[in-house]
């Protein structure tokens, strides 16, 4: 559900980054009071680089000629907490559009708020963790993440529509438009907590503590071994983004397929000095656009799509690295501050 340029007026863009913007530096100032713990830095790291790869894999929604993949931002949530999820998720897509092209420039805000603040922010304070009160079997699990996925992909959806009616896009009317972004949304939801809840029984398996600790949002206790799931989440992602990233459906996600089935093109034209800009700094910066070789070898020792899988998720797990280690850094150095 990466929006392209096309889809925003530079006004509503600068208001998405504001929006983005504010909610990032709440996120900031959260994990420097309560959210954050030297055990959880590696978490959020090796997480987030998974999500990465995770949504390299477009998924075939049948009979539709559509296909979607995971948006991570619950998941996130799920085992860090909202804030350092919505940071994490946040550098998954900042490095996805500059680097790999995948989402417009200026439409970067648009794709944070829809993809991270409101999983992160809303749908797991509201929805997930109360559900979870009741009792974290496997069963309550799996339904809270169903329900919460499927509950943040309809607001993610819906903002879209509200984002291209704002635009004054009139090329995508908004019931049109609205009548074929929800229900494909729906079905992708559907799919996508399935696979959320399947990956959370699985790390309440191995270490169930994390779970609880982001629900509580408290420090991991001292004494829990982290090394394990950590290993696993690193070993899924490498699998993910080397090897299951080149069954993706070729099919246009839901976006795409909504905007093709109102406009007969899976993507709209925009014209005019900040699309032009935009548009010239991610051609400078997108090393792999599409996530392939921007000048493809013959016979390359390893696809474009495995490589790109492989360096997304390690630039993806050193961004959240450093944004977590700068945060604990100055959350210690205020301590120490305020002890002296």
């Amino acid at each position: 559900m990466h929006m392209s340029d096309a889809l925003l007026s530079p006004s509503v863009a600068f208001a998405m980054y504001a929006a983005s913007g504010a909610a990032i530096a709440y996120s900031v100032a959260k994990m420097k009071e309560d959210e954050l713990s030297e055990k959880k830095l590696p978490v959020m790291a090796v997480a987030g680089a998974f999500v990465f790869a995770a949504q390299m894999i477009n998924f075939t929604i049948p009979a539709t000629g559509s296909s979607g993949h995971i948006g991570g931002g619950l998941l996130l949530a799920a085992m860090l907490g909202g804030a350092p999820a919505l940071l994490a998720i946040s550098a998954v897509l900042v490095i996805q559009c500059l680097f790999f092209a995948d989402g417009g420039l200026l439409a970067l805000g648009a794709n944070v708020f829809n993809m991270g603040v409101i999983p992160c922010l809303a749908v797991y304070p509201l929805l997930f963790k109360p559900m979870m009160k009741k009792g974290r079997t496997a069963g309550r699990l799996m339904s809270a993440s169903v329900l919460s996925v499927v509950a943040a992909l309809q607001a993610g959806a819906f903002a879209v529509v509200l984002e291209t009616l704002a635009s004054g896009v009139t090329a995508l009317p908004f019931s049109s438009f609205v009548l074929l972004m929800q229900p494909i949304h729906l079905a992708i939801g559907v799919v996508e907590g399935i696979v959320t809840g399947a990956v959370l029984s699985f790390v309440r398996q191995m270490r169930p503590e994390l779970l609880e600790s982001a629900e509580g949002g408290v420090k991991l206790p001292a004494g829990v071994p982290m090394k394990k799931t950590l290993a696993a989440l690193a070993a899924m992602t490498l699998v993910t983004g080397a090897i299951l990233s080149g069954f993706a459906s070729s099919y246009p996600d839901g976006l795409e397929w909504s905007i093709m089935n109102v406009t007969g093109s899976e993507e709209l034209e925009a014209e005019g000095a900040p699309f032009e800009s935009a548009a010239g700094i991610q051609e400078k910066t997108a090393f792999m656009p599409d996530y392939d070789y921007a000048a493809p070898a013959e016979n390359p020792a390893v696809s474009g799509t495995a490589a790109a899988g492989i360096i997304g998720s390690l630039m993806t797990f050193a961004a959240a690295a450093l944004v977590g280690a700068v945060i604990s850094k100055t959350k210690k150095g205020k301590d120490s501050a305020a002890r002296a």
